[in-house]
């Protein structure tokens, strides 16, 4: 036996060390990744708890959630209380849907712009804008939005219906500025992921810029897209301080965009001064939680559907 072979085998045969039974970098993220686990399930599991409270220990019926009725009390008022949650379900999903409608040709014209038209230095001059954009706070566009937005509508289009100013188009408006950075952000990255060999494959073949962005950007990267705008409308359902600044707070449901009115987290961040914990009114506070974590998540699901989808063929 030579040497070399004998030091090969002694190799081994040898026993593992100490440190390298225990592995101590493994078990330390193993354990990391279930204390956030943990977390988020516990976080999940009290917001349900909390938010079934109104059905099960204060004995209202699920029909609350189509009530157009919110009318809550407490003490010796509690028993002739309404809590119709549907002007708020409505409020949250109008805001959310307005924003999106005006957000989202903005947002997606301004990714194409980048991607396609603008110049080097337009790119780095817009990217690192539209970066600081999203770290403003949402106070900031709430404030903005109180003091500029909501007195030019009372002054301007008070004929059409604004008195007050404080409307449901005025909380879409903010909540437009608020998520076009963000869509804009991933549509761009989504349009930059297409192959650059698709795009002169296409070019070659004598087509126009126009139609190379109609006929093989768009489609090759609408399930991106798509994700894009689910993200904003995540955006948009969850905020809260910017809505409530503008919108109103008025428990109606949104039957024109001139008329005050109430979002989930609007109304949640109004009332949850005036509660204590344990009554009627804070456990229709907590299922209004409920009913936007279900929403939140829901579009979570849809951006995980749509990211299966982003496949090259």
């Amino acid at each position: 036996m030579t040497a070399s072979a004998g030091t090969a085998r002694a190799g081994l045969s040898a026993r593992p060390s100490l440190l390298a039974i225990l592995d101590p970098p493994r078990r330390l993220t193993m354990i990391a990744a279930g204390s956030m686990i943990l977390v988020v399930g516990l976080i999940l599991a009290f917001i349900a708890w909390n938010g079934v409270r109104l059905f099960i220990f204060d004995g209202q019926n699920p029909s609350v959630l189509f009530n157009p009725t919110w009318a809550p009390a407490e003490g010796t008022d509690a028993a002739s209380a309404v809590w119709g949650l549907l002007p708020f379900i409505a409020g949250t999903l109008a805001v959310t849907l307005v924003a999106i409608l005006m957000a989202t040709p903005l947002a997606i014209g301004l990714a194409l712009f980048l991607s396609e038209v603008a110049p080097g230095w337009a790119r780095r001059i817009v990217q690192p804008s539209l970066e600081m954009f999203v770290g403003i706070p949402s106070v900031v566009y709430g404030w903005i939005g109180l003091t500029v937005l909501v007195p030019w509508l009372r002054e301007n289009l008070g004929s059409l219906g604004f008195a007050t100013g404080f409307s449901w188009f005025a909380g879409s408006l903010v909540l437009t500025v608020m998520i076009l950075p963000t869509i804009t952000s991933v549509s761009y990255d989504a349009l930059r992921a297409v192959p650059a060999d698709w795009r002169t494959a296409s070019l070659a073949l004598g087509t126009t810029r126009w139609q190379t962005i109609r006929h093989l950007l768009l489609p090759a990267s609408v399930a991106s897209l798509a994700t894009a705008v689910v993200l904003g409308m995540t955006r948009a359902a969850g905020e809260a301080l910017a809505v409530q600044m503008v919108i109103g707070s008025a428990p109606l449901l949104p039957t024109s965009l001139a008329q005050p009115m109430s979002t989930l987290t609007s109304q949640i961040t109004v009332d949850m001064g005036n509660t204590t914990f344990g009554s009627t009114w804070n456990d229709a506070l907590w299922t209004m939680s409920l009913i936007l974590l279900v929403i939140s998540v829901s579009f979570v699901l849809v951006v995980r559907r749509l990211q299966g989808r982003r496949r090259w063929r």
